[in-house]
């Protein structure tokens, strides 16, 4: 499955809700769109917790491979992989407009 496409078309439709709530006076549409915004929201935050999960799990592998297919050390690979993407996300890469 394709994750970030459909997380980024999940935040697509929160954003438009969002954005149609504060434009609009009914307060029974109103109603029904922060509770499409809100099903949208826990969707959303389902897929990331998803895709972070499989991330991970493709990296984990990949240490695993590299480290020559060992038995019994699956969390430690598992506990790299994931130290790894936190790193990512505390210090992001720099870009070319950075340096």
């Amino acid at each position: 499955m394709d994750y970030r496409a459909e997380l980024l078309r999940l935040q697509h439709q929160v954003d438009l809700a969002s954005r149609a709530i504060a434009r609009i006076g009914d307060r029974t549409t109103v109603k029904n769109l922060e509770s499409f915004a809100k099903k949208i929201k826990g969707k959303l935050d389902e897929l990331q917790a998803v895709a972070l999960h499989e991330e991970i799990r493709t990296r984990a592998f990949g240490l695993w491979q590299e480290a020559g297919r060992p038995e019994g050390r699956d969390l430690e690979f598992w506990l790299r992989a994931e130290q790894e993407h936190y790193r990512r996300i505390e210090r992001p890469p720099c870009t070319l407009d950075q340096r």
